[in-house]
């Protein structure tokens, strides 16, 4: 759907009053203003309503402003939100982390009123295409991705192939994911996007010694280092790849391993600096490992692996992302009886 001037909402984040009151009167007359004064702020204004593009200065308390569109870009409800920096760091290598960190441009202070009209004005225009030509490439792919789902799908099990479920775990862990992103709210193209990429979180699993990987016992402190390797191994075949569906595969192979609390690996992310997909992968690998047979233990009972899910949540699990996953526990009791090997 085009984006008119009408429906347009502008955020404004900056932490000087004087600032915000210049953006203000330049588009007051023509857009929503909604305004921030810290990062965080911003992020959570973006998740809870409709915001067509965030105008951002840098230099801001707490959070700066390069690392409040980073992580607005790794965050599937705002990824697509143009942002452009206005700040008062003009110097060429501020300009080009701007870029880096996925602004669509970038404007020095002081500010016109005529300059940021146009801008607002021109990206608000290339939004509003961009969104309509992403609709009509989708249509003509469909064929394709399913394609490519099919490949990453195979590709993934390759790293469980060993496993006598061959493959099922791959999967189950897939299906999960959707679900607890379905329960989230996260829109279809996401939950889709999840479905595909959470094929290869295990798959760096293909470099672990079957020793270690199947091992009926508990594992010592030096095998539980090379077990934990798998993470890095994962995001390493995949490659630094630009495309978005394997670029999301390389986060969630990466990330689906670390803790809300800081305590996961390999990086020891915490909280909201832990992609999302990676969060919700991370419950939907941890439930099935509670509820299927491994080489050290038996099945878990649904109850009971969802009484010790909820039961660390904030020290192991986003709260939110477990809230989504009790709300679709019926959809995943469903999906793992469809997909078990008898």
């Amino acid at each position: 759907m085009e984006i008119t001037t009408a429906q347009a909402s502008v955020l404004i984040v900056d932490d000087v009053p004087h600032n915000i009151s210049l953006l203000n009167a330049a588009l007051m007359d023509e857009y929503i203003i909604k305004v921030a004064t810290k990062g965080q702020h911003a992020i959570d204004i973006c998740n809870s309503m409709p915001i067509d593009i965030i105008l951002l200065d840098v230099m801001m308390p707490e959070m700066d402003g390069f690392e409040t569109c980073r992580q607005l870009k790794e965050n599937p409800f705002t990824r697509a939100i143009p942002v452009i920096f206005v700040t008062a760091r003009g110097e060429i290598h501020d300009e080009s982390r701007g870029f880096d960190c996925g602004a669509v441009d970038y404007i020095t202070k002081p500010v016109r009123a005529s300059i940021v009209r146009a801008r607002v004005k021109t990206h608000l225009a290339l939004y509003s295409r961009n969104r309509a030509l992403e609709h009509l490439v989708q249509e003509r792919t469909v064929e394709l991705n399913r394609s490519h789902l099919e490949i990453l799908h195979r590709l993934g099990t390759a790293a469980e192939y060993r496993d006598n479920e061959t493959g099922q775990h791959i999967v189950r862990v897939c299906h999960f994911s959707r679900s607890i992103a379905q329960g989230w709210g996260l829109p279809e193209s996401e939950t889709d996007l999840l479905f595909t990429a959470a094929a290869l979180h295990d798959l760096g699993k293909i470099g672990i010694p079957d020793s270690i990987l199947f091992k009926p016992g508990k594992l010592n402190d030096a095998e539980w280092k090379i077990i934990r390797t798998h993470c890095e191994i994962g995001y390493n075949i995949i490659g630094k790849n630009q495309t978005l569906l394997l670029k999301t595969a390389g986060i969630v192979a990466l990330t689906h391993h670390e803790h809300w609390d800081g305590a996961g690996y390999p990086q020891g992310l915490k909280g909201s600096t832990i992609p999302l997909f990676g969060r919700i992968v991370a419950i939907a690998d941890m439930f099935d490992a509670l509820i299927s047979e491994r080489p050290y233990k038996r099945p878990w009972p649904v109850a009971e692996a969802v009484r010790e899910i909820n039961s660390v949540r904030e020290r192991h699990f986003d709260p939110k992302a477990v809230d989504a996953f009790l709300q679709m526990i019926p959809e995943l009791t469903a999906v793992h009886q469809q997909f078990t090997a008898t």
